[in-house]
C-alpha cells in the first residue's frame, strides 16, 4: 500500500490487518514513489494486491508547484502500474476531482472529465495511464473516485477540521470563512474504506464513492455548531474562488449495484465523531 500513513491509508491498514491480511505499507518517509526503483525491493514479496493511495493532494499547492504534482501523481502512478505489470498484482487506484464543473447532477462515471486545476489534471492523466496499462498489459484494476472524504484524524487545511478548530477557538468569538455557499458531497472515511475493501474482490471498474447529496459550507457550520453546542456568528467574505464550483454530488448507483456498497454513516453521525476526536 502506498500512502499507508496518510489519512486514508492508516484506516485501511487497520481494517486489512483485522481481516488477517499481511500489509506492506510505504509512505513518503520510505522513499520517493516517483523514482523508477521505488518499488523494486518489493518485486519478490509475492504481493497479490496493491492499493495506490500516495500522492500530492492539496489543491491550492498544485497552483504554486505544479511540476511536483505532475511528477508525483503521474509518474508515481506509472511506477505503481509497472510494478503490477511485472508482478501480476491487481490494483485499486484512488482518484478524485476529475469532473470539473458539472454538466449535470448527480455526476455519474460517464460524465466528461475536465481539469480545473493542476491537481485534477494530474489525476486525469494518471487515470489515462491506468487505462493504458489495463488495456495493453492486462493489469486488473479498479479506480475509485471518492468525493470529499472526512473523518477523525483528518488535518487542516481540509475544511471540516478547520471549521471544528474555529468553533472551539475561545480566542475568536466569530467563525470567519471565505464563502458559505459552495456545496459538496461528503463521504465518511469508514464508508470509503468499506469501498476500498470491496474493490479487492468485486468486479473491476471505475466507481464514484460519495453520499449522493451535497451540503454547503454554511450548513456544515450549522450542523457542527448544533452538535458541539457552541454557537458563534458566522462571517463570510463571499470571496468566490477562481473557477469555483457551487454544487457537486455523486451518483453512486454503479458501485451500489456492482459492489453492493452504500454509505452507512450519516453526516451528523460522522461530524459528531470528528468533534469527539478533536484534540484542540
Amino acid at each position: 500500500m502506498t500512502g499507508a500513513r496518510g489519512f486514508m491509508g492508516r484506516r485501511l491498514v487497520e481494517r486489512l490487518t483485522l481481516l488477517g491480511k499481511m500489509v506492506i505499507g510505504i509512505d513518503k518517509e520510505d522513499g520517493d514513489i516517483a523514482n523508477e526503483d521505488a518499488l523494486g525491493l518489493f518485486e519478490k514479496e509475492d504481493i497479490s494486491y496493491v492499493f495506490h493511495l500516495a500522492g500530492k493532494t492539496f489543491v491550492p499547492d498544485s497552483w504554486k508547484n505544479p511540476s511536483e504534482f505532475y511528477r508525483v501523481n503521474v509518474l508515481g502512478t506509472q511506477n505503481v502500474l509497472d510494478f503490477c505489470r511485472k508482478t501480476g498484482a491487481m490494483l485499486t487506484y484512488v482518484s478524485s476531482y476529475v469532473y470539473g464543473t458539472p454538466q449535470y447532477l448527480p455526476i455519474d462515471e460517464t460524465h466528461p472529465l475536465n481539469a480545473y486545476n493542476p491537481y485534477s489534471h494530474t489525476k486525469i492523466l494518471a487515470e489515462e495511464v491506468c487505462g493504458y496499462y489495463r488495456d495493453q498489459f492486462g493489469v486488473q484494476m479498479t479506480i475509485l473516485r471518492p468525493f470529499n472524504a472526512y473523518g477523525p484524524g483528518q488535518s487542516e487545511p481540509f475544511l471540516i477540521p478547520e471549521l471544528i478548530r474555529k468553533i472551539f477557538d475561545k480566542a475568536n468569538p466569530i467563525i470567519e470563512v471565505s464563502d458559505t455557499r459552495p456545496k459538496r458531497d461528503y463521504i465518511f472515511i469508514d464508508d470509503l474504506v468499506d469501498a476500498l475493501l470491496l474493490s479487492m474482490d468485486g468486479p473491476k471498474g471505475i466507481y464514484n464513492v460519495g453520499s449522493g447529496y451535497s451540503v454547503s459550507v454554511g450548513e456544515l457550520i450549522d450542523l457542527l455548531s448544533n452538535i458541539s453546542g457552541v454557537m458563534k456568528v458566522t462571517v463570510s467574505a463571499n470571496a468566490e474562488r477562481p473557477l469555483e464550483i457551487f454544487d457537486l454530488f455523486a451518483d453512486v448507483s454503479k458501485i451500489t449495484d456492482a459492489l453492493k456498497w452504500q454509505p452507512k454513516t450519516g453526516l451528523g453521525q460522522g461530524l459528531a465523531a470528528c468533534i469527539k476526536g478533536y484534540s484542540g
